[in-house]
């Protein structure tokens, strides 16, 4: 079972699918809708100044610890803090965009090693 742990809904296109279009439907393989709470890192703001904040990233908040038979898609910053040491842990790959450019799915999903 793959859970959502990102805020939006997940569209899985097929490998035809084209940039460009904004028919969301179109080659449209699957819709994995979010978990009520999405995953995150923890974050503290140090100060910063005008044109940069100073932001110390910490520990993934609100993953669910590993279960047989589940992955959970993330955001790929979530996954990158985790690639040592979880194998549970799915992003989207090779993004799908509209017209303007906006992406609105991917054709596959991604294991980050």
């Amino acid at each position: 079972m793959i859970l959502n742990l990102t805020p939006h809904p997940i569209r899985l296109y097929s490998a035809e699918r084209e940039d460009g279009s904004d028919n969301l439907e179109s080659h449209l393989r699957e819709v994995i809708p979010p978990e009520p709470v999405p995953a995150r890192l923890a974050t503290i703001e140090l100060g910063g100044g005008i044109t940069f904040e100073l932001v110390e990233f910490g520990h993934v908040q609100n993953l669910p610890p590993r279960r047989d038979g589940y992955q959970y898609i993330v955001s790929l910053v979530v996954a990158l803090a985790l690639a040592d040491r979880r194998d549970d842990v799915l992003v989207p790959y090779r993004e799908v965009r509209n017209s303007s450019g906006t992406v609105i799915g991917c054709r596959s999903l991604a294991q980050p090693v």
